[in-house]
C-alpha cells in the first residue's frame, strides 16, 4: 500500500514543464524562421534574376538588417499592447477587490467550484489564497494572468531581433563561401539543413514531437523558395 503523501515529501526529480517557456520561446522560433526564410528566399529569388555574388550578399546584408528591425519593433509593439491590456485589468480588479472585497471572495469560491471542488472546500481555498495575496489570486484564476505568461515587451523584441539574425546568417555565410559555381545549391541546401534543425530544436524546447515540426518547416521553407525563384525568373532583369 503507497504511504500518505506528506508536507514534507520532496519528489526525487522535478518535473519538466515547458509554459514557462512560452513567452521567448514563440518569439525565438518566430524570428529564427523568419530570418532564415526571409533572407534566403530573398537571395534565392535575386539569383534567378541572375545578380552577382556582391548584389546576393548585399541583398543578405539589407533583408537581414531590416528584417530584424522590423521583427524587433513589431514584437515591441504587439507584446507592449498585451502588456497595456495586461496591467489595465490589474488596475480594474484591484478596485474592484478595494470597492467589494465579499463579492470578489465569492467569485473566486465560484471559480474553483466551477473547477470540481466542494463549496466549503472551494469557500476555504479562496479564503486561504485571499489571505495570502488576493490581487495575485484573482489574476491567475480569474484573469488567467501568471508571473510566466506576463508580456514582456523588450525581451520580446530582444529574441525576436536577435533569432532573426541569427536565422538570417546561415544563407548569407553559404553564399559568402560557397565556390561561385555552386552558390545557388549551395544556399538552398544550407537553409534547407538548417529549416530541419530549427524544426528540431523548436519542437525539442517546446516538449513536442520532433519529426512534425522538422517537416513541416522544411516544406514550407522549400515552397517559400521555389516561389521566390521563379518570381526572379519571371521578373528577370539585367543591371
Amino acid at each position: 500500500m503507497t504511504a500518505p503523501f506528506s508536507a514534507t515529501d520532496k519528489p526525487d526529480a522535478p518535473e519538466q514543464h515547458y509554459v514557462t517557456r512560452t513567452g521567448w520561446l514563440r518569439a525565438a522560433v518566430l524570428g529564427a524562421n523568419d530570418g532564415l526564410l526571409s533572407v534566403a528566399s530573398l537571395m534565392v529569388g535575386v539569383s534567378g534574376a541572375s545578380f552577382e555574388r556582391s548584389q546576393l550578399l548585399l541583398t543578405g546584408v539589407a533583408g537581414i538588417v531590416a528584417g530584424a528591425m522590423s521583427m524587433a519593433a513589431g514584437e515591441y509593439v504587439s507584446v507592449s499592447s498585451q502588456a497595456d491590456s495586461e496591467a489595465a485589468d490589474l488596475t480594474r480588479e484591484q478596485r474592484e477587490l478595494e470597492a467589494h472585497p465579499e463579492h470578489e471572495q465569492r467569485e473566486l469560491a465560484a471559480i474553483y467550484i466551477k473547477r470540481g471542488l466542494p463549496k466549503a472546500l472551494a469557500v476555504e481555498v479562496a479564503e486561504a489564497l485571499s489571505a495570502h495575496d488576493k490581487l495575485e489570486a484573482h489574476a491567475r484564476d480569474e484573469l488567467g494572468i501568471t508571473e510566466h505568461s506576463t508580456a514582456r515587451p523588450v525581451q520580446a523584441a530582444l529574441a525576436s531581433a536577435g533569432s532573426f539574425v541569427t536565422g538570417g546568417l546561415a544563407p548569407f555565410l553559404a553564399v559568402l563561401f560557397a565556390p561561385a559555381a555552386i552558390t545557388l545549391p549551395a544556399l538552398v541546401v544550407v537553409t534547407i539543413v538548417a529549416l530541419a534543425m530549427l524544426g528540431l530544436a523548436g519542437a525539442k524546447a517546446g516538449g513536442a514531437r520532433l519529426l512534425p515540426g522538422a517537416i513541416r518547416v522544411v516544406i514550407w521553407g522549400t515552397v517559400a523558395m521555389a516561389v521566390t525563384f521563379g518570381a526572379g525568373k519571371l521578373f528577370h532583369a539585367t543591371v
